[in-house]
């Protein structure tokens, strides 16, 4: 595979426009708080797991294993392109080579998302109007620092990064930009991570290489606080709102929900996605032709072929983050109606979700032998 390129400040006719370094103004605020004391037993407790489950990306991990990114290195499942004919009659070498960058589509989109969260928790530090929430959202921009830095690495060693998709950078401007700490933390904490967090536990269970297996590990307790954050304190700032400041909030929640589902095709992935650049380079890398891309996963769609979860994944939009954004009052009367006209169930069932909490802190824990109900 090519050599990596890098954004740096010198001229390199190879580098790439979305490299170039993106900056806007953001409206949030800044708020000071001088009362110290700590309302929210669950949230003193989720920023003491944070401090004693700190951990360093340099000595925790064995950046000494090799890795063929040709080889199906998050396994052969993960992409079900592998079940459809269509690939079936591709060369060796034309699956090796769609496998390798394919993966490094998946992970780059990992990278940027950490890039994504470690600007928001540090908005939320800046805005949040708690000092426990200050605490947390200090511990969390931390966390998405050593992500960042992890997953640079693994990449690194891949040889090379694809750009941030589409709708991943529009979702993230929109939090920055939104004005208000809280949906800031709607668009980071429940939706992106909401979506993260079942990708990481996907991942652990699929991951055939084993230092992506040990890095997806430590990331996924990070990002089960940083979930749990938003669930535990965003239930008591929504309630306290005033009711159009609250339709605001959800408005918000459903316009980002909408976008992740219009992005994947559908909740349920069952619909067309969004056509996305880097992608469409996975197929030219391998010598696919963007039609005959597309008239196969047709005939593999008449074939019956679903873009379905293997039995232990869990479900993003189903198991964690619509429950969540119920729960906390995100989704209301109003955009309930919202979500029914655009086709996209409220699954408001937060048992499973429950299953996954500890009681005191509120973390999510995701047990390795998880199995959802039907």
């Amino acid at each position: 595979m090519s050599e990596r390129a890098r954004a740096n400040p010198d001229p390199d006719p190879n580098r790439q426009p979305w490299q170039e370094l993106a900056a806007y103004a953001t409206p949030m605020d800044v708020a000071w708080n001088f009362s110290y004391e700590i309302d929210l037993p669950k949230l003193r407790n989720l920023y003491s797991k944070a401090k004693q489950n700190q951990w360093d990306g340099e000595r925790a991990l064995d950046w000494s294993t090799e890795i063929d990114p040709s080889q199906p290195i998050v396994g052969e499942d993960r992409f079900m392109f592998h079940r459809v004919p269509f690939f079936q009659k591709l060369s060796k070498t034309q699956r090796e080579t769609f496998t390798a960058h394919a993966t490094c589509q998946l992970l780059s989109q990992f990278l940027h998302g950490e890039q994504g969260a470690l600007m928001t928790a540090a908005a939320v530090t800046h805005a949040a109007p708690d000092y426990e929430a200050k605490l947390y959202s200090a511990s969390q921009t931390f966390d998405e620092a050593r992500h960042v830095e992890v997953y640079d690495a693994y990449i690194e060693k891949l040889g090379i990064v694809y750009p941030i998709s589409p709708w991943l950078k529009e979702l993230i401007d929109a939090t920055l930009s939104s004005g208000s700490f809280a949906k800031t933390m709607i668009g980071m904490n429940m939706v992106v991570e909401g979506l993260a967090l079942a990708a990481f536990h996907n991942m652990r269970r699929q991951a055939t290489c084993p230092l992506l297996r040990a890095l997806t590990e430590n990331v996924l307790r990070d990002e089960s606080r940083h979930v749990a954050f938003g669930n535990v304190y965003l239930s008591k700032t929504i309630s306290d709102m005033h009711p159009d400041d609250r339709e605001d909030v959800a408005q918000f929640a459903f316009d980002a929900v909408k976008g992740m589902a219009d992005a994947f095709g559908g909740v349920e992935g069952d619909k067309p996605p969004k056509p996305d650049p880097g992608f469409l380079k996975v197929l030219e890398h391998a010598g696919i032709a963007l039609g005959d891309f597309l008239k196969g996963m047709a005939e593999a769609g008449m074939g019956g072929i679903r873009a379905k979860l293997p039995p232990g994944h869990i479900h993003s939009f189903k198991d964690l983050m619509m429950p969540a954004l119920v729960r906390v009052g995100a989704v209301t009367d109003r955009t309930r109606a919202l979500f029914a006209a655009e086709g996209i169930p409220v699954w408001d069932d937060t048992r499973v979700l429950e299953s996954m909490e500890d009681a005191d802190t509120g973390d999510i824990e995701i047990p390795r032998d998880y199995e959802r109900e039907a």
